[in-house]
């Protein structure tokens, strides 16, 4: 008679019937994850770009580059400002910035006196550079340190067309670097450093650190031509994205308008 054998015994369960295996359940994260990065990546950061090109359409009618008045490529445009010429103004002092002197025989030969013993400015003259055929209509920096040679500015052009009934200005911001002679014209300028995208992000998220900005927005391939060199022949290059900030309406008559520390 054949002896019975005993049978097999299964491996204890070390898991409840009812909980999912980790396996599983590492499985069902990393679907949650990729179906977050699908909806957000292909549906909802496409609608919110739409929404602001729809928003801001009238924007691509402007032009991109500015020129010097030799008629030279100078700086991108990589920015754009709603609002009044006043709102302007004092967001930009409020948020850190100085109104720049113009260029006269004064102002040029204090620049260079500062330069040589350097002595900041913070006033200091920007060259000019037109854009819509004309020269900026307003221009602002930022000195570092005590180094004449190396300063945040931007100019701003005002458009003869309104973007939802508020007023636009255009703006090319950039870091000057160092002084030295223009690559086209052997003029005496400041070198511009190639990433001017950090500039242009540097003044929108100082004008919201300074509750002067309600609303940001990004409109993409403003630029198609994504590298360049600028009037002195010093490369940059961007994402091709315009920020658009639209200033908070000013109603207080008492509102700052002195430079800062002043």
């Amino acid at each position: 008679m054949a002896q019975k054998l005993d049978p097999i015994p299964k491996p204890e369960e070390t898991h409840d019937s009812g909980a999912p295996r980790p396996r599983f359940r590492l499985f069902r994260t990393l679907a949650a994850v990729l179906l977050v990065y699908l909806v957000t990546a292909y549906i909802v950061l496409p609608l919110a770009w739409r929404r602001d090109v729809a928003r801001h359409a009238a924007l691509f009618k402007a032009p991109r580059i500015t020129h010097t008045v030799n008629g030279i490529p100078g700086d991108p445009v990589n920015l754009a400002l709603l609002g009044s010429e006043t709102n302007v103004v004092r967001s930009m002092i409020a948020a850190g910035w100085y109104p720049a002197d113009p260029i006269t025989l004064r102002s040029s030969l204090r620049i260079a006196v500062d330069s040589v013993f350097r002595r900041p400015d913070t006033n200091a003259p920007v060259s000019t550079l037109e854009l819509f055929g004309r020269k900026q209509d307003l221009a602002f920096e930022q000195p570092v340190g005590n180094n004449p040679r190396q300063r945040h500015h931007v100019r701003f052009w005002r458009w003869d067309q309104l973007d939802q009934g508020r007023e636009v200005w255009f703006g090319a911001a950039t870091y000057d670097e160092s002084v030295g002679l223009s690559h086209t014209t052997g003029q005496i300028t400041h070198h511009v450093a190639p990433e001017v995208d950090a500039e242009r992000d540097r003044i929108l998220s100082q004008l919201q650190a300074a509750d002067q900005i309600s609303k940001v927005s990004w409109i993409p391939n403003f630029h198609t031509e994504l590298e360049g060199k600028n009037g002195g022949g010093d490369p940059w290059r961007t994402d091709g994205r315009l920020g658009v900030g639209e200033l908070i309406l000013q109603t207080n008559p008492r509102a700052a308008t002195a430079a800062p520390g002043k």
